[in-house]
C-alpha cells in the first residue's frame, strides 16, 4: 500500500445470485484514495456506483478483490479478509451518508437520540451527559437549531433532514466518509448549501470523501479525482479537469454533453445515447458500451477493452482512446467570451 493513500480499491466484484440468475453489480473496479482527496463516482442509475460504495464500508460483503484501508494509527487492513469485531473497530473510521433523508432517519427517535445513536452503539460506558453534549456540538457544527434537539424527522425539511443525517454520520469523527448521491433528493438551492457544508467540514475535520453522484455538475464542483462507471466497470478515471477538459472514453463524452452550462454563449452540442443499458446478468460480449457507442467498431464488439493508463494519472477501458478527439468541456472559450 502506498504511503500517500489512505484507502485502496484493487480489483474488486460483487456480484448477486438468485434463482440461478447471477448479476455482475461490480465489477473489476480498482483506484486509489489519498487522505483529504474527494473522489467523485458518476454514472447512470443501475451503473453500481452506489453497490461500489456499500462494498466499501463492507454494508455488502465483495465477492472478489482488495480493499486495503490504512488507519489513524498507520495499521493497514483488507477489509475483506478482517473479521466482524476489528471491522467494528474500524467502522468509526469510515461512515456513510445516505441519498434519502427521508427514509434513512428512525420516525420514532427526536434529533438529539438520532445524531447519539452511533456514539451509544459504540462508546456504551459513555455517559448519557457526554453523548449529549457531543450531539449538541455536532448539531451546531452543521447548522442545526438547538430547539430542533427534541423535534422529531416529520417537523423539518430534506436539507434540514440531511443535515440531522450529516451529524449524526460525523458524530464519531471518522477519516472517510461515503456520500451516497447525498444531496440528490434536495432542492437545487438546498443542494448548494449541504454542498457547501460539506466542503467547509472536509476542511475543519480533514475529511476524505468518495462521493456518489448522477450529477456531473455536482461532482465537478467538489471532487478532485473521478471515476466513470457503466454496467458495474470503472471506464475512465483521472483528474476532475482532466476528465472534463479532455474526456478519452466515449461514454464520458455522452455524460458531459448532457451538463447545462450556465453560459449563453456557450453551446454543448448533445450527444443522445441509443437504447437502454444492457442487461448487467447478461451482459454484451467485448466491450460492454459497444451497443450504444457511436465510434464502435467490429473490434470493440469482439474483445474487451484493457482498463490502461493513458496519461499520467488518467486511465480508460476504450481501444481507441488514443485516437478518438472526444469533447470536453472547453473552459478557455467560455472565460473568452464571459
Amino acid at each position: 500500500m502506498k504511503k500517500e493513500n489512505i484507502l485502496e480499491v484493487k480489483h474488486v466484484h460483487k456480484r448477486f445470485s438468485s434463482k440461478g440468475l447471477t448479476v455482475k453489480a461490480v465489477t473489476d473496479v480498482s483506484f486509489d484514495v489519498k487522505q483529504g482527496e474527494t473522489i467523485g463516482i458518476v454514472g447512470e442509475s443501475g451503473c453500481g456506483k452506489t453497490t461500489l460504495g456499500r462494498c466499501i464500508v463492507r454494508a455488502y460483503e465483495a465477492s472478489e478483490g482488495e480493499i486495503d484501508y490504512r488507519t489513524e494509527s498507520g495499521e493497514e487492513l483488507d477489509f475483506l479478509k478482517i473479521d466482524k469485531k476489528k471491522m467494528k473497530e474500524i467502522r468509526k473510521e469510515i461512515q456513510m451518508i445516505f441519498q434519502d433523508p427521508y427514509s434513512s432517519l428512525d420516525p420514532r427517535m427526536t434529533v438529539l437520540d438520532i445524531i447519539k445513536e452511533p456514539l451509544k452503539a459504540n462508546y456504551p460506558k459513555m455517559s448519557k451527559d457526554e453523548m449529549d453534549q457531543i450531539a449538541k456540538d455536532m448539531a451546531a457544527k452543521v447548522g442545526l437549531n438547538p430547539t430542533y434537539l427534541i423535534r422529531y424527522p416529520h417537523a423539518f425539511s430534506g436539507g434540514q433532514r440531511q443535515r440531522i443525517g450529516i451529524a449524526r454520520t460525523l458524530v464519531l469523527n471518522p477519516r472517510i466518509i461515503v456520500c451516497d448521491e447525498a444531496v440528490s433528493a434536495l432542492d437545487v438551492s438546498i443542494q448548494a448549501q449541504v454542498i457547501n457544508l460539506l466542503v467547509d467540514l472536509q476542511k475543519e475535520m480533514k475529511l476524505t470523501y468518495l462521493f456518489i453522484s448522477h450529477d456531473l455538475s455536482v461532482v465537478e464542483h467538489i471532487s478532485d479525482k473521478v471515476g466513470v462507471m457503466y454496467l458495474g466497470k470503472m471506464v475512465e478515471y483521472g483528474e476532475t479537469e482532466q476528465i472534463f477538459a479532455h474526456p478519452k472514453h466515449p461514454y464520458t463524452e455522452a455524460l458531459m454533453s448532457a451538463v447545462p452550462v450556465a453560459d449563453p454563449n456557450y453551446a454543448m452540442e448533445r450527444i443522445p445515447l441509443q437504447g437502454e443499458i444492457p442487461n448487467p446478468a447478461n451482459p454484451p460480449s467485448g466491450c460492454y458500451f459497444h451497443t450504444r457507442c457511436r465510434y464502435c467498431q467490429q473490434k470493440c464488439k469482439d474483445c474487451a477493452p484493457e482498463y490502461r493508463e493513458v496519461e499520467p494519472g488518467h486511465y480508460v477501458a476504450c481501444h481507441f482512446a488514443d485516437e478518438l478527439k472526444l469533447r470536453g468541456f472547453d473552459y478557455s472559450a467560455m472565460e473568452s467570451k464571459s
